[in-house]
């Protein structure tokens, strides 16, 4: 297994403020087909009592993946990202993501399991706000593929 286990338990502080803003909210809702008006329009999101626009729930992960990077790309995890594929992901949201708030995740390495010549690796983000009120938590898993599978898969494409 090329991954560290030894990073199990690491945690990566969150170490940028991601910014919501209406356009991102917008961009967002239009591109995963969310066509609730509390995501294009601001009269609309506060008469349903939101400050500003709200994001849709799967917004998170962009946030969430900021965090993941900073694990994939630490020279000290062996993730070789090309051999990755995306197993899980999960949301719990503490409150709506809006427009306007300042968001920051803190990255938490909960598991890495060998399996077979690759490893399936769980992480947590913790999103909170620049006042640390919970926003939402992330939970997601990756399989990192073996050299040998990986291989394998190469030449089952290439036939």
């Amino acid at each position: 297994m090329s991954v560290n286990p030894a990073l199990a338990g690491r945690v990566y502080p969150a170490d940028a403020v991601y910014q919501v803003s209406r356009e991102k909210v917008r961009e967002f809702a239009s591109a995963v087909k969310a066509s609730s008006p509390e995501h294009f329009d601001l009269e609309a999101a506060r008469a349903a009592g939101y400050a500003d626009l709200v994001a849709p729930p799967t917004f998170a992960i962009i946030i969430a993946q900021r965090a993941d990077a900073l694990f994939v790309n630490d020279p000290e995890s062996g993730v070789d990202f090309s051999r990755v594929v995306h197993a899980e992901q999960r949301f719990t949201h503490h409150r709506p993501l809006v427009a306007g708030d300042e968001i920051q995740a803190e990255l938490h390495v909960d598991s890495v399991r060998a399996m077979g010549d690759g490893a399936l690796i769980t992480t947590r983000a913790e999103l909170s706000t620049t006042a640390g009120e919970p926003v939402a938590t992330t939970v997601s898993a990756i399989l990192v593929r073996g050299k040998d599978e990986s291989d394998a898969a190469n030449k089952e494409a290439q036939a």
